[in-house]
């Protein structure tokens, strides 16, 4: 039994952290849930950028789309729905062999709209009204600023995925938000069953402080902040507050390791896969991290319940100078600034190729 089937069995969900057409039309994806126990995909902007620009996979269906008058955002939704619809329909075995658990794709709304939770709300409405699949995720950061939009979707019955959360507050922050909508669906008389996963950054961590520190705690600042979330996903779990909750119908919101591709070199390709194992949490890992596990991975012991050693590793960082709080808050910030250059870039990449097929025909 190979390494990703062997976590699989042991209760962690493992996603994919990709999506391109050739991976659904030439059955690369459907090997992935057959022979490494893949169960759902992430996606992002970066991702349809690289796939757009240096491949001919969406020539076609972008002159199509520029024929009947779509650009911009438009024109990327629609495409990047062709795919990530026939992903959902792929999944969907999963999605209800697991009764709504697993099984899941995502599709991130315009981080232009980070500031503004009125719109951020409509969009998500519309892009998952517009996927019509149940197993579709919309994903909103879980920035201050986006906080109010995650609890009104999840009270408007929109799937949410709540990305760039790399710290334990910012973790329980974007909880609160998901269990306020809920609480306001059962005040108002609604089904509480609206899936949600959580979605915390690891590896950003280490890179942040590899030069700040000595070799000795080189690559541990992301696994302890993850066993210091995990504590607190494990409490949140069990609270009254949860339960109650749980008791009308609800389900909880997953914990999504995010973020788990190895950027140090001298560090193992399969760290934060072999180091993040937890039952009902998911890993979306990146297709060549993928290939390493399933090659030579293995599978360790879970990740605590009461976080291990994570309160002292922490401890070492703070002694080495380095301000976790702030960190989180630079970490998150950086990554909601990148989240708009990426979309800035997917926009420009679809403007040149729109050019550069028109000019062709």
């Amino acid at each position: 039994m190979k390494a990703p089937q062997k976590l699989h069995d042991a209760g962690q969900s493992l996603w994919l952290d990709n999506i391109t057409r050739a991976l659904l039309t030439g059955g690369g994806l459907q090997r992935y849930v057959d022979e490494l126990s893949i169960t759902g995909l992430t996606s992002n902007p970066t991702i349809f950028d690289s796939a757009i620009r240096h491949g001919a996979e969406y020539d076609d269906a972008i002159r199509t789309k520029v024929a009947a008058g779509r650009q911009g955002e438009a024109l990327f939704f629609e495409l990047a729905l062709e795919d990530l619809t026939r992903a959902a329909d792929l999944f969907r075995p999963i999605h209800d062999r697991t009764n709504g658990v697993d099984g899941f794709v995502s599709l991130e709304v315009s981080p232009k709209l980070a500031y503004d939770a009125k719109r951020t709300v409509e969009a998500a409405k519309a892009l998952h009204a517009q996927g019509g699949r149940p197993n579709l995720f919309i994903k909103i950061p879980g920035t201050r600023e986006g906080l109010p939009a995650i609890e009104e979707a999840i009270f408007a019955g929109v799937p949410i995925n709540v990305t760039l959360l790399f710290s334990r507050e910012q973790y329980l922050a974007a909880a609160d938000a998901y269990m306020r909508g809920l609480e306001r669906r059962l005040a108002a008389g609604l089904n509480p069953m609206v899936a949600s996963v959580a979605s915390v950054f690891i590896s950003r961590w280490d890179v942040a402080v590899s030069s700040r520190v000595t070799p000795a705690l080189r690559d541990r600042l992301g696994i302890a902040i993850a066993k210091r979330i995990y504590k607190a996903y494990r409490e949140t779990l069990n609270s009254d507050r949860w339960l109650r909750l749980v008791n009308f119908g609800a389900r909880s919101q997953r914990l999504l390791w995010a973020s788990t591709g190895t950027k140090d070199p001298k560090a193992s390709d399969v760290l934060y896969i072999r180091s993040l194992a937890a039952p009902h949490t998911v890993n979306t890992m990146p297709e060549k991290t993928l290939h390493a596990f399933a090659d030579h991975g293995e599978v360790d012991p879970p990740l605590p319940a009461d976080g291990g050693d994570a309160e002292q590793v922490l401890a070492d960082f703070t002694r080495a100078g380095i301000d976790l709080d702030a960190l989180a808050a630079q970490l998150q910030r950086e990554g909601a600034e990148a989240f708009v250059k990426s979309w800035d870039d997917l926009l420009q990449c679809i403007v040149e190729k729109s050019a550069t097929l028109r000019k062709a025909s």
